[in-house]
C-alpha cells in the first residue's frame, strides 16, 4: 500500500471507532487506561529493546546531547509514562458536562454540553513518551487519535503504540482508535494534514519551521506548539535568594523541553547582587552565560551576546543575560522576543506582579515560580498534547478538556419559531 493509501486507511479507521469512544461510559474508558498504564510497565523490556535501536541511530547521525536526552527511555520513564496514564484516568470525564444553562422567557431550556472533538491528528518530535500522554487524553476526552512522531523515535513510537493499541482492546475499546504511522517518508504527513474528511484537529508540535509549514498546508484545523523562547526577569525587589533558585530552575532543571527559560532579564538596579550569585550557580550547573555588556561587566566569564541570541530557543545549556533599565524595558523586551508560552517575573512588588500579569502576552505568566511549571501535570492536567500557543480553542499546556468542543443542547414543549 503507497503512503497516501495507508494514511487515509489509518485515519477512516480511527473516524470509525472515534464513534464508540464517544458512546463510551467513564468507567469503560478508565478501565481502558488502566490496561494502557499495566500494558506499558508488562512491556517495559521490549520498549527499551525498540529505544535503544533509535538511540544507536541518534547517536551515529551526531545529534546533540539535549536531543539525545529527549529521545532516551529508561525504566524510571518508563514508569513515569504508566503513571501519567493513571493520572488521566483519575481525572473527572470532561464528556457530558454541562458548562452552562439558561431558560428563555418562553420556556425554552438550553444548556451548552461539552462532546468530543472526534479524531486528533497530532504530529509531534523526538520525546517517545509523548505517544502515551497523548494516546490517553484523547481517550478520556472520548476521541480516537492519528499519530506521527518524528522519524528519530521511530522503533520506540511505533512499539508504544502497538502495545497502547492492544491494551485499549483489552479493555473493551476498539484499538483502532489509536492509530500510528509508522513511516518516516514526510508526505505522510502532508496527507495526514488535509485529511479533513477524517480529522477534525491537527496538533502540530515541534520546530518552528516545521510547525508553520504544518499551519500553512493543512485543510484540517491547527493548534499549534512550535518555538520556545520564554524569558525569567528579576525585578529590582526580588529576593535574591528566590531569585537565583528559580533562574537556575528554570535553565537548568531539564535544557531540552519547550519551557525552560531561554534568556534571563535582570533589573539593573539589583543586578549587582544578583547577576554573580546566580552566575557561578548556573556555571556549576553547567550552563553557558553569553551576556549583554553590562551583563559581562559582572560575570566576567560570560561571553558577549549576539542579536540572535535573544531570539534562540536554545534548546541546550546555554541561556542568554541582560541587564535592563526597568520593568518597563523588561516587558518590551518580552514583547520583542517572546514567543507566548511562559514567562515569568520575580518580585516581591504586587503592583509590579499585577503589571506583569496584565502587560505581557503569553498562555503562562508566572510570578515567582518557574517556567518549568507550565506542564500538564504540573497543572493537574495528568499530562499535555504539548503547550499552545494559539489563541484560538485552547491556548497553554492541552489536557483532556482541551481536546473537547461543546454542543447545544435545547429542550422545548412543542416550541416552534413564530
Amino acid at each position: 500500500m503507497d503512503i497516501v493509501a495507508d494514511v487515509t486507511a489509518r485515519a477512516r479507521a480511527a473516524k470509525e471507532a472515534s464513534r464508540a469512544l464517544g458512546l463510551a461510559s467513564t468507567k469503560a474508558k478508565n478501565d481502558a487506561l488502566g490496561q494502557m498504564a499495566r500494558g506499558l510497565e508488562e512491556k517495559a523490556a521490549t520498549i527499551l529493546e525498540a529505544n535503544r535501536a533509535d538511540l544507536e541511530r541518534a547517536r551515529s547521525k551526531g545529534f546533540t546531547r539535549a536531543f539525545v536526552d529527549r529521545l532516551t527511555l529508561t525504566e524510571d520513564r518508563i514508569e513515569e509514562m504508566a503513571a501519567g496514564i493513571r493520572e488521566v484516568a483519575r481525572l473527572p470525564d470532561p464528556i457530558g458536562e454541562t458548562i452552562e444553562s439558561w431558560r428563555r422567557p418562553n420556556g425554552l431550556e438550553i444548556s451548552r454540553v461539552r462532546v468530543p472533538l472526534g479524531v486528533i491528528g497530532f504530529i509531534y518530535e523526538s520525546r517517545p513518551n509523548v505517544t502515551a500522554d497523548a494516546a490517553a487524553l484523547c481517550l478520556k476526552a472520548g476521541n480516537a487519535v492519528v499519530l506521527r512522531g518524528g522519524s528519530e523515535a521511530i522503533d520506540s513510537n511505533t512499539m508504544i503504540a502497538n502495545i497502547l493499541g492492544k491494551a485499549l482492546e483489552k479493555g473493551g475499546l476498539p484499538a483502532e482508535a489509536i492509530q500510528y504511522v509508522d513511516t518516516t517518508d514526510r508526505q505522510a504527513v502532508m496527507t495526514l494534514i488535509t485529511l479533513d474528511r477524517f480529522l477534525d484537529l491537527i496538533i502540530a508540535r515541534g520546530g518552528e519551521d516545521f510547525v508553520r509549514l504544518v499551519a500553512e498546508r493543512a485543510t484540517v484545523p491547527v493548534l499549534k506548539h512550535d518555538k520556545g523562547v520564554c524569558h525569567v526577569y528579576v525585578d529590582e525587589s526580588a529576593d535574591v535568594d528566590m531569585a537565583v533558585t528559580i533562574a537556575v530552575n528554570a535553565k537548568a532543571h531539564r535544557v531540552s523541553v519547550c519551557n525552560a527559560a531561554e534568556t534571563l532579564l535582570v533589573h539593573a538596579a539589583i543586578a549587582s547582587r544578583f547577576l554573580p550569585v546566580a552566575a557561578a550557580r548556573l556555571t556549576e550547573a553547567g550552563v553557558e552565560l553569553r551576556g549583554d555588556e553590562r551583563t559581562r561587566a559582572l560575570v566576567p566569564g560570560a561571553t558577549p551576546a549576539q542579536d540572535a541570541d535573544w531570539d534562540t530557543e536554545y534548546l541546550d545549556a546555554i541561556l542568554s543575560v541582560k541587564v535592563v533599565d526597568d520593568f518597563d524595558a523588561a516587558v518590551a523586551h518580552i514583547r520583542r522576543h517572546g514567543t507566548g508560552v511562559a514567562e515569568a517575573i520575580v518580585t516581591s512588588d504586587l503592583r509590579r506582579a499585577r503589571r506583569f500579569a496584565h502587560e505581557v502576552d503569553a498562555a503562562a505568566v508566572l510570578v515567582n515560580a518557574s517556567t518549568r511549571l507550565v506542564d500538564g501535570g504540573q497543572f493537574g492536567l495528568g499530562a499535555e498534547m504539548g503547550i499552545s500557543t494559539s489563541k484560538l480553542h485552547a491556548r497553554g499546556p492541552v489536557g483532556a478538556r482541551e481536546l473537547t468542543t461543546t454542543r447545544f443542547v435545547v429542550v422545548g414543549d412543542g416550541h416552534i419559531r413564530e
